[in-house]
């Protein structure tokens, strides 16, 4: 990466963050998502009759035999370390198209593209700076949400059962390997689509598409149809990071600066 490209996501990433509007919406509805449903799930799970809960049908889905007393505390690890990391991998795909998705309409609808296209920078290295700068913020958002949701489910759980729940290594993997990956992927897939784009919401729909497998895995985990483990989560995240490369190089494939400008 060159100084130019690193003064165009220094840009990109302060005109997100600085209008107060756009930034609050694009970390309020992720910390919503992690904080609010899994706080519901956890209430639920103590407070809730055995008789007028599911407590049966979730117990059968665990490897283990669980003894008798450890059913609460078995169904809150299992939603913390099965449930809770498939679905946590809408937060980096919905926060990076969010910004990414205005890279390119963005500067058509503030008429700066082509002042843009007349900087040194080729459009393999725009597209790449475009990719890295919403990449920064996504995955800034990411983590914040992780550690607000970890800090509020944990404080709950302690609260509430007297003790912690520690999150096993599936979290790692997710956080260092698959949500990264799975971020460039979409916006990778947004920014493109970006740059063909009239409007913003146009330029949303390809990455939307990659939430889908995502609610299957987790619909998958309550069913028992598939059960998320770590050499899965490896498996994914390594498939993850291929295609991210792959979109990395191939960013700006078959554009012209006249297909830009059109």
């Amino acid at each position: 990466m060159n100084t130019q490209q690193f003064a165009l996501m220094k840009k990109d990433i302060r005109s997100i963050t600085s209008n107060k509007q756009v930034f609050m919406v694009m970390l309020i509805v992720p910390l919503a998502l992690t904080i609010i449903l899994p706080s519901i799930f956890v209430f639920i799970t103590v407070f809730a009759p055995k008789s007028a809960s599911n407590f049966d049908k979730l117990l059968e889905l665990l490897p283990t035999e669980v003894p008798e007393g450890k059913q609460i505390s078995a169904i809150l690890e299992f939603m913390i370390n099965k449930i809770m990391p498939p679905f946590f991998l809408m937060i980096p795909i919905m926060a990076s198209s969010v910004m990414a998705s205005s890279s390119f309409v963005g500067e058509k609808e503030k008429h700066t593209l082509e002042t843009l296209l007349y900087s040194p920078l080729s459009l393999r290295q725009l597209f790449q700076a475009k990719i890295l700068a919403g990449f920064v913020v996504g995955m800034m958002v990411s983590l914040i949400s992780f550690a607000a949701m970890m800090l509020v489910v944990e404080i709950e759980i302690l609260a509430l059962t007297g003790s912690m729940m520690i999150p096993d290594i599936s979290w790692i993997v997710v956080m260092l390997l698959i949500a990264p990956t799975i971020s460039i992927v979409a916006i990778a897939l947004t920014v493109r689509g970006s740059a063909k784009a009239q409007t913003i919401e146009e330029a949303q729909q390809r990455a939307l598409f990659l939430i889908f497998p995502i609610i299957a895995l987790v619909i998958g985990q309550f069913t028992g149809i598939i059960l998320i483990n770590t050499w899965i989560l490896l498996g994914v995240g390594a498939a993850l990071a291929l295609l991210a490369v792959l979109l990395m190089r191939g960013a700006s494939k078959k554009f012209t600066y006249e297909k830009m400008l059109r």
